[in-house]
């Protein structure tokens, strides 16, 4: 079992394909970094501690600044721990990427949905409401009858009522990924994403599609493309020189 990651949601647009169908997509950009990790032999399970998001260190609380102090790891704004199979363990400091994920592949996305306020039982529960004529009055959409005076004698649990609509965490499943763009860091799933644009959003791959493509294992990590300019830059500067002197 892979580790998921913290993606931002960007917002949605439309893709078209290569038969000329126009779908639409939301895209999601990748953002995690492994602060820690836990392992059966010290914590008694297996998992991945995930950082996204930068914030500011006065904003930081104590015992969080003693966690990245301990780890010696930047502060994030979130974090999110992932439960993971042994083999999927990955490195703490480790930059996951959107090669991450393949195309075709089905994921799940955890998110909270948008709050709409205190909303009435049409809205909120689909109620079809009352008539329309025959002596109703003021009551069009009323909820109706929530109990009887004999039995129970009382509002049954779970029983439909206006209350707050949105504002709670909505998990989408098997969404596909239509494309996967590494260099900026991008995925483009199929359908809607719960949450404002710029919400942070948790993508997993689809527990209940096991027989599916998935991407590389343990986890797809970023490449370092400080480090490549570092050592390109000295051997660019050791060659021009020794031309020079061949020319003379």
């Amino acid at each position: 079992m892979r580790t998921g990651v913290i993606a931002k949601k960007v917002g949605m647009m439309g893709l078209f394909q290569e038969n000329g169908d126009r779908i639409p997509v939301t895209v999601l950009e990748i953002d995690s970094t492994v602060i820690d990790t836990r392992t059966k032999e010290k914590d008694g399970y297996t998992a991945v501690q995930l950082g996204s998001g930068k914030i500011k260190e006065k904003n930081v609380a104590k015992p969080q600044k003693g966690h990245f102090a301990k780890l010696k790891q930047e502060p994030k704004k979130t974090l999110v721990e992932f439960r993971v199979s042994e083999d999927c363990i990955v490195p703490a400091g480790s930059v996951i990427g959107a090669n991450h994920f393949v195309v075709g592949q089905l994921v799940d996305v955890v998110g909270v949905s948008l709050g709409k306020g205190y909303a009435g039982v049409m809205k909120r529960h689909n109620f079809h409401g009352d008539c329309a004529s025959h002596g109703v009055s003021r009551t069009h959409r009323a909820g109706g009858s929530t109990g009887n005076r004999e039995w129970p004698g009382r509002v049954v649990k779970n029983r439909p009522m206006p209350g707050q609509l949105g504002n709670e965490q909505v998990t989408v499943q098997n969404l596909e990924v239509v494309a996967v763009d590494e260099a900026r860091n991008l995925i483009m799933v199929r359908g809607g994403v719960p949450g404002y644009d710029g919400a942070t959003v948790l993508v997993n791959d689809a527990k209940k599609r096991a027989k599916q493509a998935v991407g590389p294992v343990p986890a797809g990590l970023k490449a370092s493309e400080v480090k490549e300019e570092v050592k390109a830059e000295p051997v660019a500067e050791a060659a021009a020189p020794a031309e020079t002197e061949v020319k003379e």
